[in-house]
């Protein structure tokens, strides 16, 4: 059996909870969401919803590279969104990060997410 791998880099904001911010098994990273917080201050961007989907997709690529990984790797991520009149904007950003890259989407609109943010993003990722 596989030993599982904790992920942790200064790249991105700090676990704001008992969690990591990525487990690796075997070849395949397991990501926690990302919201738009920079890792040096911890608190959300401002700017709205693309700011946060701009660092928080800034988040998850540092955390992937940490994990061995990136975002051409990545085989499925769940994007969360405080409002789905926000998707189209989001959209745009998601194609931009990730490229020629087309990976397994489900997209959900919640009540709310952690320190007020209106998008999150988590993912899971194969390590070559």
């Amino acid at each position: 059996m596989s030993r599982l791998e904790v992920i942790a880099t200064t790249g991105a904001p700090a676990a704001i909870g008992p969690y990591s911010q990525a487990i690796v098994h075997g070849d395949t990273v397991f990501t926690s969401g990302q919201i738009g917080m920079t890792p040096e201050t911890g608190e959300l961007v401002s700017g709205g919803v693309e700011a946060e989907a701009r660092q928080a997709l800034s988040n998850l690529e540092a955390v992937l590279r940490e994990a061995g990984s990136g975002m051409q790797r990545v085989v499925k991520t769940t994007v969360f969104l405080l409002d789905m009149a926000d998707f189209a904007a989001v959209n745009a950003l998601y194609a931009e990060a990730f490229g020629e890259a087309r990976p397994a989407r489900s997209t959900v609109a919640v009540s709310q997410l952690p320190k007020g943010a209106r998008f999150e993003i988590d993912a899971v990722a194969a390590r070559p």
